[in-house]
């Protein structure tokens, strides 16, 4: 599947917040976004930012949400068209159906520092579903999916990096982790207050609905 590989401080810079695409270094000075408050764009700092429209509003935050976690638009309209069969709010199962992605879960659990690494990490075959590699990175779990290291990763750079992440990284209610083993299982469902991004679902919604 096709993904964005282009600069993606820009992408920050657009929105005019931290999408946190980059891990550590989102945390630190070196981030554009603490440095640069412009929008990108040639001499964007002597512009007079542009009031946007509903439309305008309802697309930036459709955009945003398809940059938090990597998925081109295709896709990301199967997503909304799958949250729109389930029951309850459209807007709220479709950022359910976002998180639980592999490369979500595996960058929720500490086993990544961003989930551009997470998809790296999974299309590299690093993980095991089951007991069964998977090695696409949106593989959808459900409640039950036990996810681990490739047998032997031990030995290497990914573990010992997760080994010491994952103590920090608080892991959401709906997913489980045995610390010394960096064995994850899924235990439900995520809720919105697990996502927790600064994302208006509803505004989505509104633009697919158009």
């Amino acid at each position: 599947m096709a993904h964005y590989t282009g600069p993606v401080c820009r992408l920050c810079r657009r929105h005019g917040e931290k999408l946190f695409l980059k891990g550590e270094r989102c945390y630190t000075p070196k981030c554009p976004l603490e440095r640069r408050y412009a929008t990108p764009g040639h001499r964007a700092h002597s512009r007079r930012p542009r009031k946007l429209s509903e439309y305008g509003l309802r697309l930036l935050e459709k955009q945003k949400a398809k940059r938090i976690y990597g998925v081109l638009e295709r896709q990301f309209r199967r997503y909304f068209e799958m949250a729109q069969r389930l029951p309850g709010l459209t807007g709220e199962n479709l950022l359910r159906i976002l998180e639980r992605r592999l490369d979500s879960v595996i960058y929720r659990i500490g086993f990544a520092e961003s989930r551009p690494q997470a998809r790296q990490l999974v299309r590299h075959g690093h993980f095991r579903v089951n007991g069964r590699r998977v090695d696409i990175p949106s593989y959808l779990v459900k409640p039950g999916d036990v996810i681990s290291w490739k047998e032997g990763e031990e030995k290497h750079f990914p573990y010992q990096s997760a080994a010491q992440r994952v103590n920090e990284v608080k892991v959401p209610s709906w997913l489980s982790l045995d610390q010394e083993k960096l064995v994850a299982k899924v235990l439900g469902e995520p809720t919105r207050e697990d996502i927790g991004f600064t994302i208006n679902e509803q505004l989505i919604v509104e633009y697919y609905a158009r």
